[in-house]
């Protein structure tokens, strides 16, 4: 079964886009063959980080989200869209409009809805509105980024936490790595794994030993989240690189 994950969470600055990067770096480091589409036009993380794997998509343009829905079933790959903030209200409008999941349905295709969340309370309120668009047309799975804040508790009191549980979402922690390190990574354009792993120069730009020590744990604890979801990584899933 291809997946196609929404990256989302409507509000700026609550790391969408180091989730998408995590969740691309998870399907190369496991041998899941996947694309990207990058809605950011003035950031576009992942047409720098992954831009081998990544294209640019107009979200407001019905033509080119249109191709998401064509490579997630005619490569039969998983799909992962990162979503700039201020676009649910384009999303919603080509899922709905196009009545996207009845086709996903007929098409064997998982559409997986990621909400990444902050601290703050703007994050919880998008949680009713999020669950009004799509009600159970999606899967979800809701982000607790540490990276982006410490007390969840409101989160976890909350009846919007109950209500998506009831529908089956899944509710993942993605810890926050050191800043400083996090900062030379992204100063650097580094992939995940090459931050982890590279100690040549020559083949660009090396974190110190503890730092990529530090990057191999948080990814390990990221991994072991993602791998709760059962999308990602299907037993039924070809085993192709891509």
């Amino acid at each position: 079964m291809a997946c196609i994950h929404f990256i989302g969470g409507e509000k700026g600055g609550v790391g969408k886009s180091v989730t998408a990067r995590v969740l691309a770096q998870y399907h190369i480091d496991n041998g899941i063959p996947f694309r990207v589409f990058d809605s950011d036009a003035s950031h576009g993380a992942m047409l720098r980080f992954y831009g081998d794997f990544s294209q640019a998509l107009d979200i407001d343009t019905f033509e080119s989200a249109d191709q998401i829905v064509e490579i997630a079933a005619e490569q039969n790959v998983s799909v992962i869209v990162d979503l700039a903030a201020q676009t649910s209200r384009f999303l919603r409008a080509w899922i709905l409009d196009n009545d996207l999941p009845t086709l996903a349905a007929e098409m064997n295709l998982k559409l997986v809805y990621w909400h990444v969340m902050d601290d703050g309370h703007d994050s919880l309120k998008l949680l009713d509105v999020l669950l009004a668009d799509y009600a159970a047309a999606m899967h979800y799975v809701l982000v607790r980024n540490h990276g982006r804040g410490r007390d969840f508790s409101a989160f976890d009191a909350s009846d919007a936490r109950t209500r998506f549980e009831e529908t089956g979402a899944v509710v993942i922690d993605l810890g926050g790595l050191h800043p400083p390190t996090m900062n030379k990574i992204d100063h650097f354009g580094s992939s995940f794994w090459a931050a982890a792993n590279n100690r040549d120069p020559d083949l660009g730009p090396t974190l110190g030993i503890m730092e990529r020590q530090r990057v191999k744990v948080w990814l390990g604890k990221a991994y072991s989240a993602i791998d709760t979801i059962a999308c990602p990584a299907d037993d039924d899933q070809e085993d192709t690189s891509p």
